[in-house]
């Protein structure tokens, strides 16, 4: 049975890149995306989310939530992922319209109406997360699991210390970080070990219109490179993992964001030594057995909207 997801996310590249393998693959039932601010403006994530779902012809709900940090001013990456914030990718105009409400109402109400049913994956700034479980505590033990994409337990890539999710609104990360529930967590150690390889380009260079519009003009805007090279789908990493868990390797953690240091602040201190961890955190990734999982699931949905595309238009009247 597939696994329900709300993916909460900032489209941005590896965001956007991150939807159409949750739509794509069979082992993901996405019930809902909720956008928020952080590679770019909240008008702009959730046209991007529109846009994308559209594009690869996913009828999923499109919830917009903040706009901006808890307490901070507003941030974005714009210089990583362009000023759309899909780098080089340019997607028709979204037909459809995000649906009415809140993402922070969206997320408690689904989530308790289906305990322990929902996997709620974040792959952006935590600021949506934080206000849910505000509202409602329950929501801590009523998700099947929580996956974010986000820290890192050594550098960051914002700033020395903080990678960009945690470094956006760390006054949300620290909340939901303490709220109670253990939070999966697959950050740079990890992530930025999926880089795209020419390889990889190259198999994507195979997938008609999901390659030549989405995939290859996306990642060829994104400024970020990975260890070893190629631009890396940090945020796809997360959908994977709740595809196929045994791809990456986790080691239990005491995870603590710092929100007060002027050089440190969104820093995930992370100690593996503590009795009473919070989350468990992403130290090893299976890349070969990664990108073959994930390149299929893309192969597979470009199929799929080939085949959309060659179907004939039924008469009407």
């Amino acid at each position: 049975m597939a696994t329900k997801v709300i993916l909460d996310c900032d489209p941005g590249i590896d965001d956007a890149l991150a939807i159409a393998f949750a739509y794509g693959h069979p082992g993901i039932q996405l019930v809902g995306i909720t956008t928020v601010a952080g590679n770019v403006g909240l008008d702009r994530t959730t046209a991007n989310a529109l846009a994308v779902c559209d594009f690869i012809g996913a009828r999923v709900p499109v919830i917009e939530g903040c706009a901006t940090p808890l307490v901070r001013p507003a941030l974005d990456a714009r210089k990583v992922h362009g000023e759309s914030g899909l780098g080089g990718a340019v997607l028709p105009v979204p037909m459809s319209r995000r649906a009415e409400g809140h993402a922070v109402d969206f997320i408690v109400s689904t989530v308790l109406d289906a305990p322990g049913e929902i996997t709620l994956v974040a792959t952006g700034p935590l600021t949506n997360i934080a206000l849910a479980v505000r509202r409602e505590p329950r929501l801590v033990r009523s998700v099947r699991d929580f996956v974010i994409m986000g820290g890192s337990s050594g550098r960051g890539n914002t700033t020395p210390a903080a990678e960009y999710n945690m470094w956006a609104d760390p006054e949300a990360a620290a909340a939901v970080f303490g709220a109670g529930w253990t939070v999966t967590m697959l950050g740079l150690d990890v992530t930025l070990r999926s880089g795209a390889s020419a390889a990889v380009l190259e198999r994507m260079s195979g997938m008609g219109a999901l390659g030549h519009e989405l995939l290859l003009p996306a990642l060829g805007g994104y400024r970020s490179s990975a260890v070893g090279g190629g631009q890396p789908v940090h945020d796809v990493c997360a959908v994977v993992h709740v595809a196929e868990p045994g791809l990456f390797g986790f080691v239990p953690a005491l995870v603590s964001v710092e929100t007060a240091g002027r050089l440190t602040s969104g820093m995930t201190v992370t100690d593996f030594e503590a009795d009473d961890g919070n989350a468990r955190v992403a130290m090893t990734i299976d890349t070969s057995r990664f990108w073959e999982l994930t390149l299929g699931t893309y192969a597979s949905l470009a199929a799929a909207m080939a085949e959309i595309t060659r179907s004939p238009v039924p008469p009407t009247g």
